[in-house]
């Protein structure tokens, strides 16, 4: 299992795969949320500026085909009519167009910031690949578009159904009714509708978004190969890995065999347990363990000791004691002060010697 810095790690490269995606426009992005709210706006805009417009338009409308009868027909009267008509259709339209900009904006900023790149406009080869097209086409995620798309159509259909029939005594009595009143009805119904389609679309596109955005997390996620790629590039390959602590212990247990030979006593488990304590009067201030092994390690320390004469002392609780609390290179603590004392007093007697 990875450690926690190669958990670390591999966030690091899941947030460089995130960077990487951003820089070429590829992010969680639901069009059918930026649909929805394009179309709340449009119809918001129609139902607070409607009035304003269709007067304009009609005001425009008067203006035309009133004074139709004065008007000089040339090439250049016509040209310029034209151009006066198209700037107040434009004039009255232009808050409308205003508001369903902003809205349009306002959509895909909201989903993944503001982001800048022409890489979506690079041609693309890959794009016109017949095999990666059919993948696309019957993948697991154009099925589930495909049910999403069903499934809104028939809310659509269902929602329009609903509107239409709560409307269905004032549509039988439209030929009863002033056009006006007509043309103002049916874009009263229309402007309903298109309220409750609007919000119906933008819940279901908030489902929508939530999908876009765990499959775009999971794209992003590794595979298990890659991960195992990833721990080869961060702690090297395991064989070779292996191999380099397989060297490092042994060139640690020859160091260690090779300073038995220069310790004061070796004490014993007798069997199981080995620990060479070094003492230098003139130099430790307390005995210090030069080696330590159970089992074949033992056995080879408890060898080498007879072979230089070192002193080999049975004592199985404090063979077991200072296994569990020293390592090589490491200090008696002061608690075992006393009895290693007496231990080594024992062998510099035994050898009538008796340091300073």
């Amino acid at each position: 299992m990875p450690d926690e810095r190669f958990e670390e790690k591999t966030e690091q490269a899941t947030a460089h795969r995130r960077q990487e995606a951003k820089d070429r426009g590829h992010v969680a992005r639901s069009q059918d949320l930026c649909t929805a709210i394009i179309l709340l706006a449009a119809f918001m805009g129609l139902y607070f500026l409607g009035n304003e417009m269709i007067g304009r338009i009609f005001e425009l409308s008067r203006n035309i085909f009133g004074n139709l009868h004065k008007a000089e027909v040339s090439v250049d009267s016509v040209t310029e009519y034209a151009q006066t008509g198209l700037l107040y259709v434009s004039a009255a339209l232009l808050p409308f167009v205003v508001v369903v900009l902003i809205a349009a904006i306002a959509a895909n900023i909201l989903q993944i910031g503001f982001i800048f790149t022409l890489t979506p406009l690079e041609p693309n080869l890959d794009k016109l690949n017949i095999v990666s097209g059919i993948q696309r086409v019957f993948s697991l995620r154009a099925f589930v578009r495909l049910l999403g798309s069903l499934f809104k159509v028939g809310v659509i259909a269902a929602l329009l159904y609903v509107t239409i029939m709560n409307e269905k005594e004032m549509i039988l009595a439209l030929p009863e009714m002033d056009v006006k009143d007509i043309v103002f009805f049916i874009a009263e119904v229309c402007i309903k509708m298109g309220f409750r389609v609007s919000i119906a679309l933008i819940i279901l596109a908030l489902f929508d978004y939530g999908y876009q955005r765990w499959q775009y997390e999971k794209d992003l996620r590794m595979s298990k190969q890659e991960i195992k790629e990833e721990l080869k590039r961060f702690e090297g390959d395991p064989r070779t890995r292996e191999r380099r602590r397989s060297i490092h212990r042994h060139i640690a247990l020859q160091r260690m065999m090779a300073a038995v030979p220069k310790a004061a006593v070796v004490i014993t488990n007798p069997t199981e347990l080995a620990i060479a304590l070094k003492y230098d009067a003139g130099k430790d201030r307390a005995p210090v363990c030069v080696a330590k092994g159970a089992g074949e390690v033992a056995k080879r320390i408890r060898e080498i000791a007879i072979a230089n004469n070192v002193t080999i002392q049975r004592d199985p609780l404090l063979a077991q004691t200072l296994y569990k609390f020293l390592d090589v290179g490491m200090p008696i603590p002061e608690e075992f002060y006393k009895v290693i004392a007496e231990v080594l007093s024992m062998v510099y007697k035994a050898k009538k010697r008796i340091p300073a």
